[in-house]
C-alpha cells in the first residue's frame, strides 16, 4: 500500500484500481458487495400473511358486480411495511439521477430541478385541486395558468397558447391538428396532403404527421448540418400543408435560414411548425414568432425545470400564431372582467367567436408542471432566463472545443446547446459507439445520447445544460479523453465487456429484443417422483 489520504482513501490510483478489481471478482455469501445490494423482484419477496396495513373484515354485503367479482387471489406480493420500503430504496440505489451527477443526454435537457419549484407545487390549492371542481373554487390556480400563458407568449412572440397537451409529442399533435383545422377552414384540407420534415428533426415529427394522415416528405441536410434550403424549396407545392422543423436542430445547430424557410412555406400557402424541445438553447434570446413560426410546443419539463426522466410528469403547451389562434383546442383561457376563466364547452367557444378543433385531453393539463414552470420563471426573471440559454450554449461549446482533438466532430464551427460527435475517431480500434458508452458507465457517468441524430454515423450527442459547473465539466471531459486514448491504444477489453462495475454487466440486447420476458412467472415446484 502506498498510504492513505486524509479522507481515508487510497492515495495512489493503482491501489484504488486494484481494490476495485478485487471487489469485482470476489464472491460474497449474500451476493451483496458492500453497499451494492442484490435485490430480487418484489414478487419473489412475497411473504404470505405479511401486510403493512391492517384491514378489518367487511360486514356482510350483497355484491353488485353482476357475477364479475374476483374469485381468486389478486396476485400481489404480501410484505410488511419495512420490507416494502427497503425494496424500493434498494432499487433506487441502482438508478442514475440528475441529483447524483451529470446527465449528458443530448436533446433531452436533463438539468438540476430547483427544490423551490417542488415546494411551490406542493402548496395547498395547487397540489390538491381536482379537475372537476367548479371554477369559482380554483380561481388562484386558473390565474396562475393565465400568468404562465402570458409569459409563454411573451417569450415566444406568439398570440395564443394551448395549455392542455401533456408532453412534447402530444404538443406536436396539437399544433398539427390546429394546422389541419386551419386548412380545412380555408377549404384546403383535402388538397394539402404533404408535410415536409428535415432529416435533422426530432423523430416524433414525422411520426406525428403520419399519425394524422399526412404523407411525410423528407428534406435532406447539407454538409454543415442544416436544412438544404434549395431542396426544401423544390419540394414546395400546392399540396404542402406544413413544414415541421426542429430549431435548434438535433445536430445542436441553429437553422440559419429559418426566416427564409418560413417565408417560402407561407408563400406556398403552408404553415410552419417548429419543434420547441430545444427551446432551452434560445429562451430569452430569440422569439420564434419573430422568425415566422406558426406553432411550437414547449417542453415545460425541460426548459423550465423538472427533468423528464422516468416518464414524467411532463407538459407540452403549444404557442400559436394569430393565424392558428382561433383553432386552439378546448379548454382554453380567456380574460374577463371577473378575471381569467376556462372555456370548456362548444357553446362557450361559439359565444367567444373561436372554432377549436376539439379537445386534446379531458381537463386542463398538468397543474403541478404549471406551478413548477411559473416558479422557475419568477425566480430567474428575464435576465436570468436569458442567462440560462447563454450558459447552456457556453457549456456545450466548452465540451466541443475541449474534445474536438481526441473525438471527431462531424460539423465545423461552434454549436448551440449540445455538442455532437461521430465515430470516426474509433475507426480501426475495434470499439464502437455502444462500447464507448458502456465504458462511461464504469466511470460513473450516464452515457450521452447514442446513434442520434441519424444523419451522423455513430453519433454521440452531449447536452451539458447550464447547470453544470466548470469543475464538473472538466472531470467529464478528462474522462472522455482518457476513454478515447484507451480505445486508440487498443485497450479493447476495457470497452467490449463494459460495464464491468455496474450491478449488471453487458446484456444480450439482441436476445432481449427478440425474446422479451415481459411478465414474471412464479417458479412451479417439480412433483416428487413416486
Amino acid at each position: 500500500m502506498s498510504g492513505m489520504n486524509r479522507q481515508g482513501r487510497p492515495s495512489s490510483i493503482e491501489t484504488a484500481v486494484n481494490d476495485i478489481e478485487f471487489s469485482a471478482t470476489h464472491e460474497t455469501f449474500t451476493g451483496n458487495r458492500g453497499l451494492r445490494l442484490e435485490e430480487p423482484l418484489i414478487y419473489e419477496l412475497d411473504n404470505p400473511g405479511a401486510c403493512g396495513v391492517d384491514l378489518d373484515e367487511p360486514d356482510a354485503f350483497e355484491p353488485r358486480l353482476g357475477g364479475f367479482e374476483r374469485k381468486g387471489a389478486i396476485g400481489l406480493a404480501s410484505l410488511s411495511e419495512p420490507d416494502v420500503m427497503r425494496h424500493f430504496v434498494r432499487l433506487s440505489r441502482k438508478n442514475y439521477s440528475i441529483d447524483a451527477g451529470l446527465y449528458p443526454l443530448g436533446s433531452c435537457t436533463m438539468k438540476h430541478n430547483p427544490r423551490l419549484n417542488e415546494k411551490m407545487a406542493r402548496l395547498p390549492g395547487f397540489a390538491d385541486v381536482h379537475p372537476l371542481q367548479p371554477q369559482q373554487t380554483v380561481e388562484g390556480a386558473i390565474e396562475l395558468m393565465a400568468q404562465l400563458s402570458h409569459w409563454l407568449m411573451e417569450l415566444t412572440g406568439m398570440q395564443a397558447v394551448a395549455m392542455s397537451p401533456k408532453a412534447g409529442a402530444h404538443g406536436e399533435l396539437c399544433g398539427m391538428m390546429a394546422i389541419r383545422a386551419a386548412l380545412e377552414a380555408r377549404g384546403e384540407g383535402a388538397s394539402r396532403t404533404r408535410v415536409l420534415v428535415p432529416e435533422s428533426a426530432h423523430g416524433t415529427n414525422p411520426a406525428t404527421a403520419a399519425l394524422i394522415g399526412y404523407k411525410v416528405d423528407e428534406i435532406p441536410v447539407k454538409s454543415n448540418g442544416r436544412v438544404d434550403t434549395e431542396a426544401f424549396k423544390a419540394k414546395l407545392g400546392p399540396d404542402v400543408a406544413a413544414i415541421m422543423l426542429t430549431n435548434p436542430n438535433t445536430c445542436g445547430l441553429f437553422e440559419s435560414d429559418i426566416i427564409e424557410i418560413a417565408a417560402a412555406v407561407h408563400e406556398a400557402g403552408g404553415y410552419f411548425y417548429c419543434d420547441g424541445a430545444n427551446f432551452n438553447a434560445i429562451v430569452g434570446r430569440v422569439r420564434p414568432g419573430d422568425l415566422g413560426v406558426d406553432a411550437m410546443h414547449i417542453n415545460l419539463h425541460k426548459t423550465f425545470s423538472t427533468p423528464h426522466g422516468g416518464g414524467g410528469p411532463g407538459a407540452g403547451p403549444v404557442v400559436l400564431s394569430a393565424a392558428l389562434a382561433p383553432f386552439a383546442p378546448r379548454p382554453y383561457l380567456v380574460q374577463t372582467e371577473e378575471g381569467a376563466r376556462l372555456i370548456e364547452t362548444a357553446e362557450a367557444s361559439a359565444a367567444d367567436g373561436t372554432t377549436p378543433f376539439g379537445r386534446m385531453t379531458a381537463f386542463h393539463g398538468q397543474m403541478g408542471m404549471y406551478v413548477r414552470a411559473f416558479a422557475y420563471m419568477l425566480s430567474h426573471g428575464s435576465n436570468g432566463l436569458r442567462q440560462v440559454a447563454e450558459d447552456a450554449v457556453l457549456n456545450a461549446n466548452y465540451v466541443l472545443a475541449s474534445l474536438r482533438d481526441e473525438l471527431s466532430a462531424p460539423f465545423e464551427g461552434p454549436c448551440m446547446h449540445e455538442a455532437l460527435f461521430d465515430d470516426r475517431f474509433l475507426k480501426g480500434t475495434g470499439v464502437e459507439t455502444l462500447d464507448f458508452a458502456k465504458a462511461m458507465i464504469d466511470e460513473g457517468y450516464h452515457p450521452m445520447t447514442m446513434y442520434f441524430p441519424l444523419v451522423v454515423h455513430g453519433a454521440m450527442l452531449i447536452e451539458p445544460t447550464e447547470t453544470e459547473s466548470k469543475q464538473t465539466l472538466d472531470q467529464f471531459i478528462a474522462t472522455l479523453r482518457d476513454l478515447a486514448r484507451a480505445a486508440k491504444a487498443n485497450d479493447i477489453s476495457r470497452f467490449t465487456g463494459a460495464p464491468h462495475y455496474a450491478p449488471r454487466h453487458r446484456l444480450d440486447e439482441t436476445g432481449a429484443a427478440r425474446n422479451p420476458v415481459l411478465r414474471w412467472q412464479p417458479t412451479v415446484p417439480l412433483k416428487v417422483a413416486e
